[in-house]
């Protein structure tokens, strides 16, 4: 049988996957069992900020498996505390919860929102059309795409959705307990918040005292150039959701807290088994330290500027397929004026990976490692392929 076909008899049949039987990969770089090489800018869905096998996660994996890989939250471990001291440090948030995904993170700041506002009469949590906050039910009551919904009502009271990046309908008052706001929609398209938008926010924040919750499982710890999404607003989020790149591959997410928040939890009222697993965090102070302390911000920052005027490039070049080139850093939107799933297919043939997100829109999310030759050989297939197909 082929891997295929012992894929559709074994598992739930949730994913469309990539027909590719990937043997390893190095740098920013896959390999198949057949030894054909692809350059990867879907970064495991923006997982894999150092790229594979980055030697210094390896090593923390390693060391740190022939400890112990699994204690308990009845412990505290000093890989643990050392990766929550870091976030502390280069985020400037107070407190640290650690959960096993980013959507059990926003399910926690659910939780911390609440219990926060129990004693406020502050009950309504907003959040946006267009969102993606996770899988679960929590998440799921705050987005609208019937794509992640139908089928799975009802859903959990209290919410509202509001348009997104529409100031004049922030319907926010009093009563409202929490908005919650990815600062650029990943999932989405890759949708940038206004600046009048997130200064609206904050504004009906300073009048009516609610929460700000940073979705920034996505595009936070770097990816955009800075530590989150909502760095580059005049805007002080009270909660932050972070996950994807934190494990260097490993399965972690966190909940960062301000002091606002600081004091919500006691003791007995959320927890997790596997959350600050320590073989994870091992490998997330790796990844800490890379990002905030050995350039790779930078690198974020300057290699997504590069990689955004090539792609302006080519919209230029090509204007009757690529509407639009947006994002930040290395969290870049290419939109297209038609479903991009056979676009994505034929970079797939020349040897580069990206994934079609919102139908129209190639998203790219590489490492942070990428350098500029990297991405000039992505922007040369990306060149050739919509030359064949205008």
């Amino acid at each position: 049988m082929t891997i295929a076909e012992r894929e559709r008899d074994a598992f739930f049949h949730t994913y469309k996957r990539l027909p590719l039987d990937i043997d390893r990969g190095e740098g920013v770089y896959l390999f198949d069992k057949s030894g054909n090489r692809y350059l990867d800018l879907f970064g495991g869905l923006a997982v894999n900020a150092l790229g594979y096998a980055h030697p210094g996660v390896v090593r923390a994996i390693h060391e740190q498996s022939k400890r112990f890989i699994h204690l308990s939250n009845y412990f505290v471990t000093d890989a643990a505390l050392e990766l929550a001291e870091l976030l502390r440090k280069h985020t400037g948030f107070a407190k640290v919860f650690f959960s096993n995904s980013g959507t059990e993170g926003i399910e926690g700041a659910i939780k911390i929102a609440r219990l926060w506002g129990s004693t406020r009469e502050k009950t309504e949590i907003v959040s946006f059309t267009n969102a993606f906050h996770g899988r679960t039910y929590g998440a799921l009551s705050m987005m609208d795409r019937v794509k992640y919904r139908s089928g799975f009502e009802p859903f959990l009271g209290n919410f509202s959705i509001l348009p997104f990046n529409d100031p004049a309908a922030l319907n926010l008052s009093d009563g409202t307990l929490a908005v919650f706001l990815e600062f650029i929609q990943g999932e989405g398209g890759i949708v940038p918040a206004s600046e009048e938008f997130v200064a609206a926010i904050a504004g009906l924040q300073r009048r009516h005292g609610f929460l700000v919750v940073a979705d920034e499982i996505q595009s936070g710890i770097g990816r955009t150039g800075r530590p989150f999404a909502f760095s580059h607003y005049d805007i002080s989020p009270d909660i932050a959701v972070v996950a994807k790149p934190l494990g260097g591959g490993l399965p972690i997410g966190a909940i960062l807290g301000s002091a606002a928040v600081a004091d919500v939890l006691d003791i007995g009222r959320h927890g997790t088994t596997f959350g600050g697993n320590p073989v994870s965090c091992a490998a997330g102070i790796v990844v800490m330290k890379e990002i905030f302390e050995s350039g790779l911000m930078r690198n974020a920052e300057t290699s997504g500027t590069y990689f955004m005027k090539g792609l302006g490039d080519l919209r230029e070049a090509f204007p009757s397929l690529v509407s639009a080139v947006r994002g930040k850093g290395l969290m870049i939107g290419v939109e297209l004026r038609r479903p991009c799933d056979a676009v994505v297919a034929e970079m797939l043939r020349g040897g580069v990976l990206a994934n079609c997100t919102n139908q129209n829109v190639i998203r790219i999310v590489p490492p942070l490692i990428i350098t500029k030759e990297q991405i000039d050989e992505a922007l040369r297939v990306m060149r050739s392929v919509f030359a064949r197909l205008t």
